[in-house]
């Protein structure tokens, strides 16, 4: 039985799906967890390592692997992406070189790749929260937007139309990357804003190769000041000559930066000059959102991702054909989340297949550009996208949630 080590967070979404992958291709599953997170407990199927110490935790892996043989290392997000990586070279097994997984994950590094390479991408520049903003508001094209170099989820992400807003955005981002990393000089970046749509492309590398799985349309307009998003539907209504721009844009990227094999997960902007990369990650989808791919005898995007790491066949002949979607639940307001109303009616929405509500009741919820999660997903398949698209909209008009905003907890005795 081959084993794969899975680097992921104690409250992943995605534990459980590739736990139910691995148990499908009688596969083993090892998860190396986060241990600057809850606390977790070294077992047979759990190993903590810390991702913030990446020397010492590919040491603990190399340890463990010398006793417990590995078929190949996965990050199962962002934050595990180079610790794969680099724990994978050390072993030998198959793996993205260490510098294109880095550059997957910082987003300056990967703007200068992709400059290079003649990918279309955004005009930026690289600033710090040294930089007097007052200064810097003045050597930028506006509109522009002000990201992070390594947060995901937009978190951080906000536009700014005029040297006002930017002066201010630069403030709160400056807040954020303090609360998030401590006191110190923190980089990002000014990006010039793109006009145009959304779309996401779900993609497997195979040596450099890439092989679209999804492209998914983005309904919902993302045009600031924040980049919270909602909607995904594929198969996507895009002409083919769209789409086809697209897939070879993404795999440019993919070639730009270096990355050559494992899932990729790529956003793109796309005008009238055609598309433009906005971030290609060395992971697939995150959150939920998987669920809305299954390929042909049910095979779920977990299961091609342990396949093709663990040298089986893989390649998926056609995915379902069915439209699918999912609406990630935005946070309307920040507060203690004390109830959630409309669920059943919801549910009864034609072509909705599920609901998740993924925030724990009475816990914090901070929306973005601070917050780093949704309320939850709804999921919907139909004949068409169109059809899948209104199913969304009209399930999350039912939901109704009883947020209670926290500076009132002193004053109402809670």
């Amino acid at each position: 039985m081959p084993r794969v080590l899975l680097l992921t967070t104690a409250h992943s979404y995605r534990n459980e799906a590739f736990q139910n992958a691995a148990r499908r291709l009688g596969i083993e599953v090892v998860q190396a967890v986060d241990a600057t997170g809850p606390l977790v407990t070294h077992t047979s199927r759990n190993l903590p390592v810390d991702f913030g110490e990446p020397d010492a935790a590919v040491a603990t892996i190399a340890g463990f692997a010398a006793i417990n043989p590995l078929a190949a290392i996965l990050a199962v997000d962002d934050s595990g992406v180079v610790l794969a990586s680099e724990a994978a070279a050390v072993l030998g097994l198959p793996h993205n070189q260490p510098g294109a997984a880095h550059a997957a994950r910082n987003k300056y590094q990967m703007r200068r790749l992709l400059a290079a390479a003649g990918v279309p991408s955004p005009w930026h520049r690289l600033f710090s929260t040294a930089d007097d903003p007052v200064e810097l508001c003045q050597q930028v094209p506006y509109p522009c937007v002000i990201k992070p170099l390594t947060l995901n989820g937009s978190r951080g992400v906000i536009r700014a139309n005029a040297p006002a807003e930017l002066i201010s955005a630069a403030l709160r981002l400056r807040r954020l990357l303090n609360a998030e990393f401590g006191p110190g000089v923190h980089p990002y970046l000014v990006e010039a804003f793109i006009p145009g749509f959304e779309v996401a492309l779900e993609g497997m590398l195979d040596d450099g190769q890439l092989v679209v799985l999804a492209l998914f349309d983005k309904p919902d307009p993302l045009d600031g000041p924040f980049f919270e998003e909602t909607i995904y539907v594929t198969p996507s209504r895009l002409d083919a000559a769209v789409q086809t721009a697209i897939a070879d844009a993404a795999g440019r990227a993919a070639a730009a930066i270096g990355l050559k094999n494992g899932p990729i997960h790529a956003e793109l902007r796309v005008n009238a000059r055609g598309p433009w990369l906005l971030e290609i990650a060395g992971r697939s989808i995150g959150g939920l959102c998987g669920q809305t791919l299954r390929f042909d005898l049910g095979v779920s995007l977990e299961e091609l991702i342990l396949r093709q790491a663990c040298g089986l066949p893989w390649q998926p002949a056609n995915s379902r054909m069915q439209a699918n979607g999912v609406m990630m639940i935005p946070i309307p307001e920040a507060g203690i989340l004390e109830r959630v109303d409309g669920i059943e009616a919801a549910t009864a929405v034609p072509f909705v297949e599920s609901i998740e509500i993924t925030a724990p009741l009475h816990h914090s919820l901070i929306p973005l550009p601070e917050g780093d999660s949704y309320l939850g997903f709804i999921f919907a398949e139909a004949d068409t996208p169109e059809q899948v698209e209104s199913a969304l909209r009209a399930a999350h008009a039912q939901l109704r949630f009883g947020i209670l905003a926290e500076f009132n907890l002193a004053t109402t005795g809670l």
